[in-house]
C-alpha cells in the first residue's frame, strides 16, 4: 500500500486529494511539526530532506509535491487526472505546478521560514513584510494568465487543481484576500465540493 507522509497546513494537501481523486488505497502518516517529528532520525531515513510529502512506494520513495502528483496520475490513468494522452497540455500542467513549487511557494515560505535565507533580523523581517505582496503578484498571474476555465487546465479537472486548492488557502495567513481573485475564489469553491477534498479535509 502506498504511503504518504504529510502535515497540517503544507502542500502535502495536494497529494492526499490526488490519491482520494484516484481512489488509490493509501496509508496517511501526519507528521508533527511542532515537535519536530520530520528531523527525527527515524523519518531523515526515510526522506533526507525532512520535509513532506513523501510517498512512500513499492519501488521507492519519492517527493516533490510536482513529482508524486504526476506519480499519481500516471499510476492511476482511469482516474483521468492529468492529460497523458497530449504531450503539450500535460506540459502546460507542469509548467503551472513547476511554477506553485519554485515561486509561490518560496513567497509563501519567506513569511515563516526566512530563516531558511538570511540570519540577520532585519533581513528576515524585510522578507516576511513582502510576502503579501509577492503572493499578490503571483496570484494576479495566476488569475489572469493560467486559470482559463473551471479548472486551471480549463474544462478538464487534473492534478494541478488540488495543488492550486492547497496553496490558495494559505492566502489569508499572508495577508492577502482571496475575494481579490474572483477565478480563484470560485475555483476554490468548487474544490471543496469535490468528495475527495472534503476526504482530504477531514
Amino acid at each position: 500500500m502506498l504511503k504518504l507522509y504529510s502535515a497540517p497546513g503544507t502542500c502535502s494537501l495536494a497529494a492526499n486529494i490526488a490519491l482520494h481523486e484516484a481512489d488509490a488505497g493509501h496509508e496517511l502518516v501526519t507528521l508533527d511539526f511542532a515537535n519536530q517529528q520530520q528531523r527525527s532520525p527515524e523519518y531523515l531515513a526515510i526522506n533526507p530532506k525532512g520535509r513532506v510529502p513523501t510517498l512512500v512506494t513499492e519501488h521507492g520513495v519519492l517527493s516533490e509535491t510536482p513529482a508524486l502528483l504526476l506519480y499519481i496520475a500516471q499510476r492511476f490513468p482511469a482516474a483521468k487526472l492529468a492529460p497523458l494522452d497530449d504531450p503539450f497540455a500535460l506540459a502546460r500542467m507542469q509548467e503551472f505546478n513547476s511554477y506553485l513549487a519554485s515561486t509561490v511557494h518560496v513567497n509563501h515560505a519567506h513569511g515563516r521560514r526566512a530563516a531558511r535565507w538570511a540570519d540577520d533580523a532585519a533581513a528576515i523581517a524585510d522578507m516576511q513584510r513582502k510576502v503579501p505582496q509577492t503572493m499578490t503578484e503571483s496570484f494576479t498571474l495566476i488569475e489572469n494568465h493560467y486559470l482559463q476555465g473551471p479548472w486551471v487546465l480549463g474544462e478538464d479537472y487534473s492534478v494541478a487543481d488540488a495543488y492550486l486548492f492547497t496553496i490558495a488557502s494559505w492566502l489569508k495567513s499572508d495577508g492577502v484576500d482571496i475575494a481579490a481573485f474572483p477565478k480563484v475564489a470560485g475555483h476554490t469553491a468548487r474544490m471543496r465540493t469535490r468528495p475527495a477534498v472534503q476526504r482530504a479535509l477531514g
